[in-house]
């Protein structure tokens, strides 16, 4: 650790003195791709905005992204060097140093804050973390939890200067120089609801920055993404259910860096061509984590490690769920369950939406058409399946006191959202008049676990789908409105669905425990996933199972997702690609949009398509809106039917690898479904592919995403590539190939390096569990693979951190597959590895041993050059397998 001494030699390094002179006419001599826009609440004259001391130069169609007609450059922009705030008193810290920020000419905001503090702290190696603050006054910040850094880190891959006048950070890579952020090139603003701070961007590539309905990259001509959660069928352009202020840049030589901006406020993001980049948010304060991977799959790791791993969903979790609007019954939800069995589709877990609850009110069931309901998820589970229904947060609150407990036990216990009068705040959701639950309230939690608990003592049910926790309210802010203030009508109003903070949704001057509405809306759904998790381990003893539509930064600790009300069509077929690998990089990979479509009718064709490309989903459920056509799949010709069973069986096929691939994702932070960027950075033709993903990096994903095609084209970065049938070899100098698709088929490849542990399906998970083992052995052309399988129990809690799990390593080697158990347990005793394949055997062999012992009745095939070797060996004893 440098002493203060030597930390004052570098903080001098640090400190680029002030540039002298006032912008004059030259000042505004600015390209418009590099025009910041100095207008961004309102609409300016020519007068209105020199007044500001800004350049005007009307341009284009009109100005955006902010309130005029198209995107665009700004008409109102800052000059270069505009004034706003001066460093000062730069000093050494434990953690990095620290800096006084004093504003040198007045701002055109309201609220304006005069002095700042600038902390920086060299937390890692890889990871930095700047936070501007008022030093005179503590202002709301995001209480999540983050890792304690101790000390300076040693030694970085990153170097940061500070511009004295105007302020601005500038963050490098220390190996090239690279400027990752540059925030001198706007000036920054820190009033009480508007902060901003802008930056250049080293390159075009940015991905994140959710929940929208977007391509894998962002689009850098004049976007603005907007984050307020909402509940909104999706469509582009709009804020969706959740947030995520993180993002990760690609730069020209394949390295790559990340950004979180760790507030929790409605914020604009604005991208401009120069490439630049503005955060723009309400409220809080800035504190930013930058990341420097320096490949992607680190930058995502490094967010992880500050936000936290995803949690380790259980088995049966990842078998096929099925639901929809509109199961009135539990004869109709039994029959549900009867004719997937007779139709030989695999079924994990069934589900009931609103259909199930009395008057549509939460912890309660229809005594009419649900009266043997508590009957009904016990009949499922002696067939081997799960149950979940949904769960919203409004509690209804209309009903005469004493009739219903869940509202009466949360008014007593104090557990609801108040408006200004101090009374719970009522909106209008299902059931009717509601009020919210305040779910940062520590006591919240012990209530919502009590309504949890009195009701999986008559409803026996095995997880959670909370849903309308954006959260969402058919009526504009409460039943009696909002009051007149500045968190209802702030100063600066981001591009929300609505035009107005409310729209949709509860009051944002409403209080909760911890702060106002305004400052907490974009946690309701995080904060309700963390208290139905805890509720569930409580009540359950077991891992948590918990899907909800509304998320924040964070969330895969606790929960999984769903991509909400998506429409039966090609084009939300497509956008599900890139929602998927997005909530991977987010580190929510338990997702999964609604297979066939939710709101409209399906077709045949397109069911088809999403079920196929469905089985790839970390999570796979096939849910359906009331009054739209039947998409279980049996409703289906017997064509379609066959094709789909053949997607769930591959699927369930694969879930040895999906439940390692999981537990990766936990115990290291890794992705499940990977964008082929993560996997091959070095080759910027997979940067903007999103039409294709892989599981791990070792299965490469290539479905049907239009109507009528029985080809499509995919991108194959170089190496070898068998399909996972074994019928074909793909040797790719990195290029795009046709491949046929006829609509019983989806695209599977293997890369070469790779080996994946498979199990002979069944109808549900406890029984495939029980099942025959096999590999496939994918060898490289020196004849090398490798890969792992994790095994526990499927559902008991932390058995990675007990150490109660098998682990096995497979490597393939010289003629040889062989097995190490790194871990063992008695949770795979009693199962047979029964077959191994191994593809690219470029001889055909003489003989084949199975521990020594001549296997005979081994087959080889010369024109695929695939080996097929039946065994029947222990997977839970170490094994050798050689051919010559």
């Amino acid at each position: 650790m440098p002493g203060p001494r030597v930390a004052a030699v570098a903080l001098l390094a640090l400190l680029v003195p002030a540039a002298a002179g006032s912008p004059g006419a030259a000042g505004c001599e600015v390209p418009p791709g590099d025009r910041f826009d100095c207008g961004p609440e309102r609409l300016l004259s020519r007068a209105g905005c020199e007044a500001r001391g800004c350049c005007y130069a009307p341009a284009g169609p009109g100005p955006g992204p902010g309130p005029g007609p198209g995107p665009g450059p700004p008409w109102c922009f800052f000059p270069r060097g505009y004034r706003s705030y001066r460093a000062e008193n730069l000093t050494a810290t434990a953690s990095g140093f620290t800096a006084g920020l004093r504003r040198v000419a007045a701002s055109f905001l309201p609220g304006d804050v005069g002095c700042l503090r600038l902390d920086v702290a060299l937390e890692t190696p890889a990871r930095l973390r700047f936070t501007l603050r008022d030093p005179a006054r503590q202002r709301y910040e995001v209480p999540l939890a983050t890792p304690a850094a101790s000390g300076r880190a040693a030694s970085t891959l990153y170097g940061v200067r500070v511009n004295q006048e105007p302020f601005g950070l500038v963050v490098y890579r220390q190996r090239d120089g690279r400027v990752l952020l540059n925030t001198t090139v706007a000036p920054l603003f820190f009033a009480d609801q508007f902060l901003q701070i802008s930056t250049s961007l080293p390159s075009h590539f940015i991905s994140g920055l959710g929940e929208h309905l977007t391509p894998l990259v962002l689009d850098t001509a004049w976007t603005r993404v907007t984050l307020w959660n909402r509940d909104m069928a999706p469509v582009p352009q709009a804020n969706l259910y959740g947030s995520h202020p993180f993002y990760l840049g690609m730069e020209d030589d394949g390295s790559a860096h990340g950004v979180f901006l760790l507030n929790s406020n409605a914020m604009d993001v604005l991208l401009q061509p120069s490439p630049a980049l503005t955060w723009r948010t309400t409220g809080g304060i800035l504190d930013f984590y930058v990341f420097l991977g320096p490949d992607p799959k680190s930058v995502v790791r490094q967010y992880l490690d500050v936000v936290g791993f995803p949690f380790m969903p259980p088995y049966w979790g990842l078998g096929f769920h099925l639901c929809r609007w509109g199961y009135s019954s539990t004869d109709i939800t039994r029959e549900v369950v009867v004719n997937m069995t007779a139709a030989r589709f695999p079924l994990d877990v069934q589900w009931n939406d609103l259909d199930y609850m009395d008057a549509k009110r939460d912890f309660t069931f229809n005594k009419k058409s649900f009266k043997d309901y508590p009957e009904m998820v016990q009949d499922f589970h002696r067939r081997g399946l799960r149950y979940i229904m949904i769960v919203d947060p409004g509690i209804s609150s209309s009903g005469p006191p004493g009739t219903y407990k869940p509202y009466d036990e949360g008014l007593k216990r104090g557990v609801f959202i108040r408006n200004a009068t101090g009374q719970p705040l009522i909106g209008k959701v299902w059931p009717g008049p509601t009020a919210f639950p305040d779910f940062t309230n520590p006591e919240t939690h012990e209530w919502w676990h009590d309504m949890v608990k009195d009701f999986h003592d008559q409803v026996p049910f095995d997880g959670m789908w909370i849903d309308m926790n954006e959260p969402s309210n058919f009526v504009e802010g409460s039943q009696d409105g909002c009051p007149n203030n500045s968190l209802e009508q702030p100063p600066y109003v981001p591009g929300v669905f609505g035009g107005r903070l409310q729209a949709g949704t509860i009051c944002a001057s409403s209080q909760q425990y911890l702060s106002s509405h305004y400052n907490l809306h974009s946690l309701y759904g995080l904060t309700e996933a963390i208290a139905s998790h805890n509720a569930l381990l409580r009540v359950r003893g077991k891992r948590p199972f918990v899907i909800s539509r509304s998320t924040f930064a964070g969330h895969g600790r606790y929960a999984g997702h769903w991509t909400g009300d998506v429409g039966s069509d090609w084009e939300q077929l497509y956008y599900s690609v890139p929602e998927v690998l997005l909530f991977n990089l987010f580190g929510v990979p338990l997702v999964g949009a609604d297979i066939c479509g939710f709101l409209g009718d399906t077709s045949e064709e397109l069911c088809v398509r999403w079920t196929q490309l469905g089985a790839f989903y970390p999570f796979m459920r096939n849910h359906n809106d009331h009054g739209a056509r039947p998409q279980e799949p049996y409703a289906f010709s017997p064509a379609a039917q066959a094709a789909m069973r053949n997607a769930l069986r591959l699927r369930y096929s694969l879930l040895p690898f999906l439940y390692t691939l999981f537990h990766r994702a936990h115990s290291a932070g890794e992705t499940v479904a990977r964008p082929l960027f993560l996997e091959f950075p070095k080759d910027p033709n997979t940067w903007a592919v999103d039409r294709q993903l892989l599981w791990g990096g070792g299965l490469l994903i290539t479905p049907v995403l239009e109507a009528g095609k029985t080809k499509v084209s995919g991108y194959f970065p170089a190496g070898t590539w068998y399909s996972l049938a074994g019928d074909s070899t793909i040797h790719s100098k990195g290029q795009w190939i046709l491949l046929q698709a006829p609509l019983d088929t989806i695209n599977v490849h293997v890369r070469a390096g790779h080996i994946l542990p498979l199990q002979e399906p069944a109808f549900n998970t406890a029984e495939s569990r029980k099942k025959g083992m096999a590999l496939v052995v994918a060898l490289t052309p020196d004849g090398f693979a490798r890969g792992e399988l994790f095994w526990d129990d499927g559902e008991s809690w932390q058995t990675f951190e007990k150490g109660d799990y098998t682990e096995i390593l497979f490597l393939a080697t010289h003629g040889a597959v062989l097995s190490q158990l790194l871990r063992a347990s008695a949770h795979l005793d009693g199962v047979l590895l029964e077959a191994v394949t191994v593809l690219g055997v470029t001889s055909p062999p003489r003989q084949v041993l199975a521990n020594g012992a001549l296997v005979g009745d081994f087959s080889y095939r010369s024109d695929t050059q695939v080996l097929s070797v039946p065994v029947s060996l222990p997977m839970w004893e170490q094994f050798v397998i050689t051919w010559s």
